[in-house]
């Protein structure tokens, strides 16, 4: 096997630098997809489901783009390919992804919408990802390879950092940082806009940089047996049986921190709006209740033809003043200031409701009904149809409503039930954190600066960690500073004391990407570490996709039917999981070579 010829820098630099573009986009969807889902309407108890999508699909797709470029040569080379399909498809969904609210679909369309934005982001991310990876390993010799990482794992941190503050580096500079309700702000939508553009531009300046091998040079620098070589292939079966204890020790360890680095990225968003934000809350309908009987869903008519309630949003039937009650489709107060337009009442430019249903509205001195003006204004109350109705109705459950132009509604997927008397019957609601106003979106905007404080954070203390004469204290102690950082989060009503806690949380980020992979490779003896690197990445993905499942039912465990969801709480637990994971850390039997000095610069592995 010849030995590979030692590269430039800036040859080194290119290689790697196209990551800096999809490190963005992975910064942007760590970073908004719970802010986006609870924009377009989706419940608190839903949004750990989301997040099963990013490692499942990073299970999955890492490992066949791996395989399959193995085997890949065409004229833009055995790696490219991969790079050119995964970005593209990215730099388009990028651009469709932060829309989901903006295509007039129902909460539940523009949900599965996202869902499915989501999961061919997170799949075009990985495979665009691993392709520079794999570039490094093919291309770089064993003497310049800490170098090449180096390098990658600053472009990494660059664009993560890049990608976290954009949305309100936008806002900064004037982008308008609010939206009508369920629809996500332009901050949001131009960082996504503005990273699919960088990231397209990184392709293209890696296509025009990067020439690699072609397969008879390959085999030369790696070593590469000839096809009819008989070479052993263990079954993941075996190699799991034959794994060293630290392969299980560790991955015990990881278990409890990717576990609660998960609800971080899922909870965080709305644990400051709430926290250190105050950010107001409103109520949804989720159904009405007659006696014992829910009736729930998010449109609700009487019969099949009067719509009162609206993708959880209770209708007005009118309004009464003056002891009158006049029937309205749009009420105007004080000239022109327009309060409820087609039923709906509106919103301020705040993001708040301009009525309550049952309130007197206050400083009324004029009002137009449906174009009509009323002389008396005294005591303004808008009403609601429930509270209006009276005897037996039919009322239809629908999961679609749509209003043609001539105002005749579309019902599908219906069910009628008879009520008795409707007097009897009462809205079921929901307290959610209301995703229209500044203060949410501002806080939004601010989980993203933690994020980056976080990798600053983390990039400092990996040059620390390599100072401690015991590699498994560092280890451990690290991931002590990210529980107290996280239990932290779930007390702090201060937005810049915040940065205390997103530093101690880098502490631990920074040993969770050195030292697992580090001590993993110096227990594994045989020929099979590729495999067993592979098989270790489920200790990342698996611990994932369970937090991912169980976190709505914890949730749900903590909160009151109705009122406001606890995430702040799934913060405590996710202190104390990554906690109980430092105290882990002490099973783990470390193999050090005898020639290996524990003082030297820890592996960086993938930024997951």
């Amino acid at each position: 096997m010849k030995t590979k010829p030692d590269l430039g820098f800036w040859k080194l630099w290119n290689l790697s630098f196209g990551f800096f573009g999809v490190q963005i986009a992975y910064a942007l969807q760590s970073a908004n997809v719970s802010r986006i889902f609870t924009t377009i309407g989706a419940d608190p108890h839903d949004l750990s489901y989301f997040w099963i999508l990013p490692p499942l699909m990073g299970l999955l797709v890492q490992p066949i783009v791996g395989m399959m470029s193995d085997r890949t040569w065409n004229r833009f080379g055995r790696r490219l390919p991969y790079l050119i399909l995964g970005a593209t498809i990215a730099v388009i969904v990028m651009c469709l992804l932060p829309n989901a609210g903006s295509f007039q679909f129902t909460v539940s369309s523009a949900i599965l919408f996202g869902l499915i934005a989501l999961m061919l982001l997170d799949t075009s991310i990985n495979m665009a990802m691993q392709p520079f990876k794999m570039l490094v390993g093919d291309m770089v010799n064993e003497k310049q390879k800490g170098l090449a990482y180096s390098i990658q794992s600053f472009l990494c941190n660059s664009g993560s950092v890049v990608g976290y503050i954009f949305p309100i580096c936008l806002g900064w500079i004037g982008l308008k940082n609010t939206a009508p309700s369920g629809v996500v702000p332009p901050t949001v939508i131009w960082s996504f806009y503005i990273g699919a553009a960088i990231l397209l531009l990184c392709v293209i300046y890696s296509l025009i940089k990067i020439k690699e091998w072609p397969p008879h040079i390959y085999n030369e620098y790696n070593g590469v047996e000839d096809k009819g070589a008989k070479q052993e292939n263990p079954g993941v079966v075996k190699l799991l049986k034959n794994a060293p204890s630290t392969f299980w020790t560790v991955g015990l360890v990881q278990f409890f921190c990717w576990f609660a680095f998960l609800f971080l990225w899922t909870y965080a968003t709305n644990t400051v709006a709430f926290k250190a934000f105050d950010t107001p809350t409103t109520q949804s309908v989720v159904g009405i209740r007659d006696g014992k009987n829910l009736y729930e869903a998010k449109n609700l008519l009487i019969q099949d033809s009067i719509l009162i309630v609206s993708h959880g949003q209770a209708l007005a039937e009118g309004v009464t003043a003056g002891g009158v009650f006049y029937p309205a489709s749009q009420i105007v107060v004080n000239g022109n200031d327009t309060i409820v337009s087609d039923h709906y009442i509106l919103n301020t430019e705040d993001g708040l409701a301009k009525a309550t249903f049952g309130k007197t509205l206050s400083d009324v001195r004029s009002l137009s009904v449906d174009g009509k003006n009323i002389e008396d204004c005294r005591n303004v109350v808008i009403s609601d149809y429930l509270s209006r109705l009276q005897g037996p109705v039919q009322l239809t459950e629908a999961a679609i409503v749509a209003k043609s132009a001539n105002g005749k509604l579309s019902v599908e997927d219906a069910s009628t039930v008879n009520i008795a008397n409707a007097a009897d019957c009462s809205y079921e609601t929901k307290t959610v954190l209301n995703s229209a106003t500044p203060q949410y979106n501002n806080a939004g905007n601010w989980v993203g600066l933690l994020y980056a404080i976080q990798a600053i954070g983390s990039v400092i203390w990996a040059v620390v960690l390599p100072k401690f004469k015991s590699r498994k204290f560092s280890y451990s102690l690290s991931l002590l500073l990210a529980g107290i950082g996280f239990i932290l989060m779930s007390f702090m009503t201060n937005q810049w004391i915040l940065f205390i806690a997103f530093l101690l949380i880098g502490c631990g980020w920074a040993a969770m990407l050195a030292w697992p992979f580090t001590i993993l490779t110096n227990s594994l003896k045989s020929g099979n570490i590729g495999a067993y690197l592979g098989l270790f990445n489920c200790t990342i993905c698996v611990p994932q996709i369970i937090a991912a499942l169980a976190g709505g039912w914890i949730l749900s465990l903590m909160s009151t039917p109705g009122e406001l969801a606890p995430e702040y709480m799934m913060m405590m637990i996710a202190g104390i999981a990554i906690i109980i994971g430092s105290v882990c850390v002490f099973f783990i039997k470390e193999n050090i070579p005898a020639d290996e000095k524990v003082q030297e610069t820890p592996a960086i592995s993938e930024n997951i």
